[in-house]
């Protein structure tokens, strides 16, 4: 059984090995396979066994011109780093390493991801042959390594912004990256597609899935692996466990036993080709024996294996994957050789390798930090201090809705809430730390939130569904099936709605109102400002015969007096009365109906009109569904043009104001009526401001079709405002 390990061990002393080539690849790169024995005695004592870490004086030394990184400075694709021997490699992670601190330092973005796979990137790139190879990262947050290797380092400081590289993975951007990712858990599906694909046309490259121990918490991973395990297709599915989900609500306390060398050299052993080749033989022969003795050998093979790797292996197994871990995911020489061999290895069936990181790894700031610095905005790379935006007096509108609804949990101790592995972002950490209890962290798994609050509600508790917009895309059956169709008072909170920002197409929330407001019973309401949405909260508390749902832009408020607006100072709010809209402007010629974060847009588009000689009323929707259409009506027959505005798809407030003039025959006299929504396109990431005006709905651009409707302008200057 060792014998194969052996051998691999003397051909790298003796000399080195020459990779097989798929069709169409780059010329063949001579290479070791694994350093010698003095070379693994001296790599191993390179800065003892802190090699890794950036030091102060590293980062010292990096002044206005960034870190020195000769190695990498050599590496443009991954076949320039095929000749390294491991002491290169070593340094090269680090120099990858400090090249990811300084860049995102300096335009934010998500850092310790990607920190946390350094070793993994560079192993991944060393031993096989991308883009022939495909890999598929889940999510793309982790892969700004692999990005800087794949020939976009010179863009990265664009990462993120206008018309810059994209934060995640994005097919259109490079061939190297195989598959988009800005959710989780699709990356085993998309690889299990694209081997079934590559057996289809007789090719044999390599298709690896990288997911994290967040990501597999999602029920689409495990259809996946037990798809996989059906079909049988050879790919490689790497988990990347390092204790964490995106933003973590329990933090880790590392009581786990570190990963040794013991580990290394067991999942070496399950690596080995002779063992792997050897049980694909025995498989071949069972198959061959009657039906008790499959039963039986089945049983050995699972007790021998179950010696080798202890208790993971055996969920991975049951689904058909061969597991091999827990491998150190920081030890490049054990990655290179675990990858080498299931790589090398002639069998059939996905292979898991279970690699264990530490997200924010070699980074002291991130490593201490309590989301391990996840997302962040510029900051000083010498102490990991974030610098502050623009100073405002405003909360975000995160945390005025998780102080809002805790301050109603207070008084009514039915209120609960569920998100999916989102406390950070949907402000839920700052729920649970005055009702732990009452918090409930699903995993990446949208699909059993909702149908769980489902089941809470059918209890007589108030549950609030706390999940992005983008993400609530992912459990549309269960709102429609478990909640609408059952009429269960769910209340949905979809922060992130509309456009936001430097996450750009994966993440806009343009669809909620579309598809959350066709569903009978479903109360749909958007708040134009912060008050609202404290009200709204308390409005979605009082509503308990049917489900409701509130959208709120990622951002700050914009100021408002919340005493003046009858809001407690814990941010208690009060009950709107259902399907009722507000006349925020009172005018004469036109009528700009908007919802949502556009109303502010609209009445600073009233402004624009005024300087012209355009009297507008501004009408705030407050509610999709119902609309109010008593204010409807009484606006539609007492102006000359109406125009709807919303930070949404096509599908959403327009057509329902469409639809209701339409049956009550106000469109058949003189009104003009003029949706603006988002366009029928997707709007990629960059500054808000810039994806506003992308999108049509600026101010400005909503005073010009306001005097294109109204006659007093060309419509050609419609599209002139659009550029």
């Amino acid at each position: 059984m060792m014998l194969g390990s052996a051998a691999h061990r003397t051909a790298a002393q003796s000399g080195v090995t020459r990779s097989p080539l798929l069709p169409g690849a780059r010329p063949a790169v001579v290479r070791p396979c694994r350093a010698s024995p003095v070379a693994r005695s001296s790599l191993n004592s390179v800065d003892g066994e802190e090699w890794h870490k950036l030091s102060v004086e590293d980062i010292d030394s990096w002044a206005q011109n960034g870190p020195s990184t000769p190695l990498l400075d050599t590496v443009n694709f991954p076949v320039h780093m095929k000749n390294f021997n491991m002491q290169q490699l070593q340094q090269l992670c680090k120099e990858l390493r400090s090249d990811i601190v300084h860049t995102v330092s300096r335009t934010g973005g998500h850092l310790s991801s990607s920190l946390g796979v350094v070793e993994l990137t560079v192993a991944m790139h060393y031993v096989f042959n991308c883009p022939e190879d495909k890999f598929i990262w889940d999510v793309g947050h982790q892969a700004y390594g692999h990005k800087i290797l794949t020939g976009r380092r010179k863009k990265m400081h664009t990462i993120r912004q206008t018309g810059g590289l994209s934060g995640f993975t994005k097919r259109e951007e490079s061939e190297y990256d195989a598959f988009g990712a800005g959710h989780s858990s699709t990356s085993i599906s998309a690889g299990l597609g694209m081997a079934v694909g590559r057996d289809f046309k007789n090719k044999n490259n390599h298709v690896v899935s990288v997911i994290g121990d967040g990501a597999i918490t999602g029920g689409m991973a495990y259809e996946a692996m037990n798809h996989a395990g059906f079909l049988d297709k050879n790919m490689i599915v790497i988990l990347n466990d390092n204790q964490q989900v995106s933003l973590p609500t329990q933090y880790n306390e590392k009581n786990q036993a570190p990963v040794g060398a013991l580990s290394g050299a067991l999942s070496r052993l399950q690596a080995s080709k002779p063992l792997r080749e050897l049980r694909e033989v025995a498989k071949g022969v069972t198959k061959q024996l009657p039906s008790e003795m499959q039963t039986m050998t089945a049983k050995i093979d699972e007790y021998a294996r179950g010696m080798i790797s202890g208790s993971q292996s055996s969920l991975f197994e049951e689904l058909g994957l061969y597991y091999i871990g827990p491998v150190d995911g920081h030890n490049i020489e054990d990655l290179v050789s675990i990858l080498e061999e299931v790589k090398s290895t002639e069998t059939v069936g996905p292979v898991l390798i279970h690699v264990m990181t530490e997200k924010g790894r070699g980074y002291v700031p991130a490593e201490v930090a309590q989301d391990r610095m996840h997302g962040v905005v510029k900051f000083d790379p010498k102490t990991g201090q974030q610098f502050p935006g623009p100073s405002g007096k405003t909360m975000s509108y995160t945390n005025y809705f998780a102080d809002s609804l805790t301050a109603e949990a207070a008084r009514d101790n039915r209120i609960v809430a569920v998100h999916a592995a989102m406390a950070g972002g949907t402000g839920m950490s700052r729920f649970d730390k005055r009702f732990p209890d009452r918090v409930f962290d699903v995993g990446i798994a949208e699909q059993h939130a909702v149908t769980f609050a489902a089941g809470l509600a059918c209890e007589g508790l108030i549950p609030f569904a706390v999940i992005y917009s983008s993400f609530l895309q992912r459990a549309y059956d269960q709102v429609v099936h478990d909640v609408s169709l059952q009429k269960l008072p769910v209340r949905f909170a979809m922060d992130r709605a509309g456009l936001v920002g430097a996450d750009g197409a994966t993440h806009v929330g343009a669809f909620d109102v579309t598809f959350m407001a066709s569903l009978p019973h479903m109360v749909t309401m958007a708040p134009s400002n912060e008050a609202e949405l404290i009200n709204m909260i308390a409005t979605a508390v009082a509503i308990d015969d049917r489900p409701s749902c509130l959208r709120y832009p990622r951002g700050s408020g914009i100021g408002v007096d919340l005493a003046a607006e009858g809001i407690s100072k814990d941010l208690k709010g009060n009950p709107l009365e259902i399907g009722k809209g507000v006349v925020r402007r009172e005018g004469k010629d036109v009528c700009l109906l908007a919802y949502g974060s556009a109303v502010n847009e609209a009445l600073a588009a009233a402004d624009i009109l005024a300087s012209g000689g355009v009297s507008a009323t501004v009408i705030d929707a407050r509610f999709c569904k119902p609309l109010d259409t008593k204010l409807i009506r009484s606006a539609a027959k007492n102006h000359a043009a109406m125009i709807s505005i919303e930070e949404g798809a096509i599908g959403g407030v327009a057509s329902h104001v469409m639809q209701f003039l339409c049956l009550e025959g106000l469109l058949d006299g003189g009104l003009k009526f003029r949706p603006m929504t988002m366009p029928d396109t997707w709007i990629e990431h960059g500054s808000y401001s810039d994806q506003l005006a992308m999108a049509g709905l600026t101010a400005a651009q909503i005073a010009t079709q306001a005097m294109v409707t109204l006659g007093k302008m060309e419509s050609k200057t419609i599209m002139n405002a659009r550029r």
